[in-house]
């Protein structure tokens, strides 16, 4: 049992470790770069929100597969805001200039954001799954066994079908028991589910609404990610050598074509 009476503010939340693991590369004579310390901050900082991420859209799995609605309701509501925060933080990333970036960006190596594994977990349990992205990551990557087992567990998308069925709008048996490693692909059957569903002005449409949030707030994470990318280093290549701005302009596509499509038969 923990000794709760030697338990204060520092221990606690482990401030010597998270205190202590900003190591900046650009150390040259005993001094860095000074926005180095912002860039690493920044990152790690979206890295503690995409566990939050992931703890907070596994407990709306749990909830949707329960037909738990309030519960539900609320946890999504703690989700976007955690997305409207991780938006916003690029403001302040947005605060350094190209030029204070290229003072140590060679610095960086081949580490990119493009091998941030908490956020392919997010993709693959928001039901993004491509089989391709687990190959970016050896096993001794470390997150990346999680990783593996995300890309076999059913997703957001497959709780929500659920949510719907025992709603009492039928969802199509194919859809239910789909290959939960596939991309989301549009469904017809779904799609009148879900207009029978909005029509009858029923809990499953205000779920069905934020999912549209999410899958809207997702993207506009990315779009402002393209935009700060372009404004940071234009068409160059990204750090540990991506595609940059020109591979993140491919991910700005909705994840679930389904409720992007009655938008036009409501």
């Amino acid at each position: 049992m923990n000794d709760q009476s030697a338990l204060n503010y520092v221990s606690y939340l482990a401030l010597d470790q998270l205190l202590t693991a900003q190591r900046p590369q650009s150390n040259i004579d005993g001094n860095f770069e000074h926005d180095e310390m912002l860039f690493i901050i920044i990152h790690q900082v979206y890295e503690l929100w995409f566990k939050q991420l992931l703890h907070e859209i596994d407990y709306l799995i749990e909830s949707l597969r329960a037909g738990a609605t309030t519960q539900a309701i609320h946890t999504f509501r703690r989700i976007l805001t955690i997305l409207k925060t991780i938006v916003s933080q690029i403001d302040i990333l947005e605060t350094m200039t190209p030029l204070e970036f290229l003072s140590f960006r060679d610095f960086l190596g081949r580490s990119s954001g493009f091998q941030s594994v908490q956020f392919r977990e997010v993709e693959f349990v928001l039901g993004h799954k491509r089989k391709n992205m687990l190959g970016h990551f050896s096993a001794d990557v470390f997150g990346q066994e999680r990783l593996a087992i995300r890309y076999d567990q059913p997703t957001l998308w497959d709780a929500f079908l659920t949510y719907v069925h025992e709603s009492g709008f039928a969802i199509p048996e194919e859809q239910l028991m789909r290959d939960v490693t596939q991309a989301i692909a549009p469904s017809a059957g779904v799609q009148d589910a879900l207009i029978n569903a909005y029509r009858a002005n029923t809990p499953a449409a205000r779920i069905a609404e934020r999912m549209v949030d999410l899958d809207e707030g997702l993207q506009e994470w990315r779009y402002r990610h393209v935009k700060m990318v372009q404004r940071t280093i234009g068409t160059k290549p990204g750090t540990g050598g991506s595609a940059g701005a020109q591979y993140l302009a491919t991910t700005l596509q909705p994840l679930y074509p389904d409720l992007w499509a009655i938008r036009g038969r409501l």
